[in-house]
């Protein structure tokens, strides 16, 4: 499947299921719903849940912007600056001075999942996401 291809393949609603596991610190879960919106040539990912960490629950929300080049799928965030591009199964981002390697997995689409690597002196924590369309 293309980048564009891709990206119009996640228009719409996706459950979100995520498991948040800090190195030295306890586990979260976020239980939500992300919504693949067009804006302009790209797609707008709302995601809405709840996040529950040490028995406390809140209400989560996060944005980005995805756009798909002929090889590349872009991930911004919310207000357009670059987060990271999906050129193969990995990306990469420097939050100076932290470091987030992304690792994603199409092969059961349309199921599909995330694995983040997050490394550095502010942030040591592993996460997945995985994607189910509603």
């Amino acid at each position: 499947m293309t980048p564009p291809e891709r990206l119009a393949g996640l228009l719409g609603d996706w459950r979100t299921m995520r498991v948040i596991r800090h190195r030295n610190g306890p586990t979260a879960r976020f239980y939500g719903i992300s919504i693949w919106t067009p804006e302009g040539r790209a797609l707008r990912c709302t995601e809405q849940g709840t996040l529950t960490q040490d028995g406390t629950s809140f209400e989560a929300h996060r944005e980005t912007l995805w756009r798909a080049t002929p090889k590349t799928l872009e991930v911004a965030f919310a207000d357009g600056r670059p987060f990271h591009t999906i050129d193969g199964p990995a990306a990469h981002h420097d939050c100076a001075p932290d470091t987030y390697v992304l690792y994603y997995d199409w092969r059961n689409w349309p199921r599909w999942t995330v694995r983040w690597s997050v490394t550095g002196p502010r942030k040591d924590y592993r996460a997945l996401t995985r994607y189910l369309r509603v």
